[in-house]
């Protein structure tokens, strides 16, 4: 295969020069197969150290596997914008300045921060979580939308757009007089849109990244905090399974009930569209008290 011979990345479907070891886009290995589960999910290759993926006349190079750094050399007019505390290290030329986001007081009453930051070319800016697992690269053309779930967002460029509405998913337990409500996804997802230009988006997963897309009238029901990302054509809500008995004592059954905390919940997420999800993911805080109401979407099933 020569130099002049082009290489679609199967995760971006993005075309590039085949000569070059990792996809320019979005940093996946061209020598890996694509790995599929016998269950239809496809494994994100972990990107390999030093690959560099390109956006606009700057680039990125993700440098580390255990905590992988992303290490951005900005070219001038170019810029990206991130959660300040991810900043690793930067140079002196790099112009570090607050983004104000919209909404500032629903922001505020939600636990949202009010600002980002960003930072412009030229100069050098260094990025990392501060905990292990994976970079996942996503790039956006023209118009192209992805929703993604809070806290899992790294750094964007500046030629996407951010917003975020209420997830919708959400339940709300009682004890006694007392009433919490609950959302597992969080109240809200954030959405970036590329606009004039593709852009690129940075995202962190922990354990391994899998994807899968879901075909029109194709649902999976997946533990709510392993989400990580999905495209805006998938729709979502909570699905409750629980038994419709238990046993209490020799030769009694008594009917259980949802409002009893024998019960599971799951992320029900329904095609077309494509999504992610992580291997390693927090447990659900349900505290097992009897169920108030939950959002108008939610299905349930007793077994």
């Amino acid at each position: 295969m020569g130099d002049s011979t082009l290489y679609t990345c199967p995760w971006c479907k993005r075309s590039s020069d085949a000569s070059s070891t990792s996809c320019p886009s979005c940093g996946a290995p061209v020598d890996v197969r694509k790995a599929v589960t016998k269950s239809g999910w496809t494994e994100q290759p972990p990107i390999k150290d030093m690959a560099k993926i390109q956006f606009g006349q700057s680039f990125c190079q993700i440098e580390g596997t255990l905590v992988p750094v992303a290490d951005f050399k900005l070219a001038a007019g170019d810029g990206v914008y991130f959660a300040h505390h991810l900043m690793l290290w930067k140079d002196d030329q790099a112009q570090i300045s607050a983004m104000k986001l919209k909404g500032g007081w629903n922001r505020v009453l939600a636990g949202m921060p009010l600002v980002m930051t960003q930072a412009m070319g030229p100069g050098r800016i260094a990025f990392s979580k501060d905990h292990p697992g994976e970079l996942v690269a996503i790039p956006l053309d023209r118009g192209q939308s992805i929703d993604v779930r809070e806290h899992v967002f790294m750094i964007a460029t500046h030629s996407i757009s951010y917003d975020w509405f209420t997830s919708g998913i959400w339940y709300r337990t009682r004890e006694e007089n007392n009433r919490e409500t609950h959302y597992p996804v969080g109240m809200f997802m954030d959405r970036f849109t590329a606009g004039e230009k593709a852009g690129l988006l940075l995202l962190h997963g922990t354990g391994n990244v899998y994807v899968r897309e879901l075909q029109a009238g194709e649902h999976i029901l997946i533990q709510p905090s392993s989400l990580l990302f999905k495209e805006p054509t998938v729709r979502m809500n909570l699905h409750f399974e629980y038994p419709a008995s238990v046993w209490t004592r020799p030769g009694t059954w008594i009917v259980t009930s949802r409002s009893w905390g024998n019960r599971y919940l799951w992320l029900r997420l329904a095609g077309p569209g494509k999504i992610g999800v992580q291997s390693h993911f927090a447990p659900i805080e349900d505290p097992g008290h009897r169920m108030d109401s939950f959002e108008p979407n939610a299905t349930e099933v007793q077994w």
